[in-house]
């Protein structure tokens, strides 16, 4: 199933309520002609007993020439009218289901859906973990805005005195020649590269595909568990789910520019950010934060099995998020992504296999069948799918040799909490409660 793109149904009703307008300023223009047609007629009447080649069928001609422009008129008038029905039916329709999402209903189709997927994968599926995300009252944008309120991810200490945000440190590993795919399968590929590397690692592509500028490719891998270790140096454990989920990757994102400046990337240079899983919410992040927009010029954001419903890009970024039904980590943020024109969500329904070493969050969450997906999408001839991978092939190209800088990071650690005074305490005169 594809959402959002030239082809979604919103993306359509814009398009459609666009021309209804153009329609109405049409209608408006044949109007004023209609009345000028009228008074020429009305000018023509003192003709009308002259001979019937000069006064009458003249009178005649404006006449009818008058009943057509208003007959044509009120057909675009209607056309407009019929638009604007259709467009509020839809979004009285998406009102309702949104309704009865945010109460935890479900079709009787979801149902069967969901038990199917769950006999194959012994794990909650998307539309399950949605449903009971939603139940619970509160989606992912909400739990965001709460955090962010309380001081989560502020410049210092939050009101409860909590310590302050832990700074990433970024170190350059190494720099290698690779042969790049840029097809959406391939990019997931280099996740697997990276995430083999080793734990904390993300990589920087410098892709020239002919153009003036190189256009660089940031790579971010999913969780890497550290289970009692959590909230150590790596920033991809589990608490770096948090971290992405609700607090906008404040962290992440300037480890990120540093490492694009230190691969070569300039002012202004064409970006592409690819994430799987927690990864792929860091990589949403990146499109709508103002520090790496008002520097790179990000174009496109590729996700594999992530939450990203609440996060709100910038105008202009195109998003294609792969998820499959039987993964229930999609789902995880309680919402559907957002169907807008720059933002396509494929859910698929491809047959799953096991790899070695994959299926940690459930067989539906493995990189290898969100790879199986994305040479679907590449073959589709859906119009979104050939928009959005279009608009991939014209920042990288087709690929083919490329140099791949890997960086480490690594949380700094937490600030030591201030030694509490030592002895006991005098007691001043005139404090004893005299």
């Amino acid at each position: 199933m594809v959402r959002g793109g030239v082809g979604g149904i919103s993306f359509q009703l814009e398009e459609l309520t666009g021309g209804g307008e153009k329609l109405d300023q049409l209608a408006g223009k044949l109007a004023t002609v209609e009345v000028e047609v009228r008074r020429i007629w009305e000018d023509l009447i003192p003709f009308h007993d002259l001979p019937r080649w000069t006064g009458s069928l003249a009178l005649s001609a404006v006449g009818e020439s008058e009943r057509s422009l208003k007959a044509v008129r009120t057909e675009l008038e209607g056309i407009s009218s019929r638009v604007r029905a259709c467009r509020q039916e839809y979004e009285r329709a998406e009102f309702l289901a949104g309704a009865a999402r945010s109460m935890g209903l479900v079709s009787p189709e979801d149902i069967r859906n969901s038990w199917s997927n769950f006999s194959t994968t012994r794990s909650p599926d998307e539309k399950m973990a949605e449903t009971l995300i939603a139940r619970l009252g509160m989606e992912a944008s909400d739990i965001r805005r709460l955090t962010q309120r309380k001081g989560w991810g502020a410049e210092g200490p939050d009101e409860a005195g909590a310590s302050g945000p832990r700074p990433l440190t970024l170190r350059r590993e190494e720099t290698i020649r690779v042969d790049l795919d840029a097809s959406p399968a391939g990019l997931l590929e280099r996740i697997r590269r990276i995430d083999a590397r080793g734990a904390g690692f993300i990589e920087v592509i410098e892709v020239r595909n002919g153009a003036e500028d190189n256009a660089f490719v940031v790579v971010i891998p999913g969780t890497q568990p550290a289970l009692l270790g959590a909230g150590g140096e790596n920033p991809f454990d589990e608490v770096g789910i948090a971290e992405a989920m609700f607090n906008g990757s404040r962290e992440l994102t300037p480890a990120v520019l540093q490492a694009l400046r230190e691969a070569g990337a300039e002012q202004g240079d064409p970006v592409v950010a690819v994430g799987y899983s927690q990864g792929g919410i860091h990589a949403a992040n990146l499109a709508a934060d103002q520090r790496l927009l008002s520097e790179y010029d990000l174009r496109y954001v590729l996700t594999a099995g992530s939450p990203v419903a609440g996060i709100d890009p910038a105008p202009g970024v195109q998003l294609l998020h792969l998820e499959h039904q039987a993964d229930w980590v999609p789902g995880g943020d309680g919402a559907p992504n957002p169907e807008t024109r720059d933002r396509i969500t494929v859910s698929t329904t491809n047959a799953l296999k096991r790899v070695e070493g994959e299926g940690g969050l459930g067989m539906g969450h493995g990189l290898s069948n969100y790879q199986d997906a994305a040479r679907l999408v590449s073959a589709s001839g859906d119009p979104s799918l050939v928009a959005s991978t279009g608009t991939l092939a014209a920042v990288l190209g087709a690929g083919g040799t490329a140099t791949a800088t890997r960086f480490s990071l690594a949380r700094t650690q937490p600030p030591a909490p201030a030694p509490a005074p030592s002895g006991p305490r005098r007691l001043e005169r005139g404090h004893a409660g005299r």
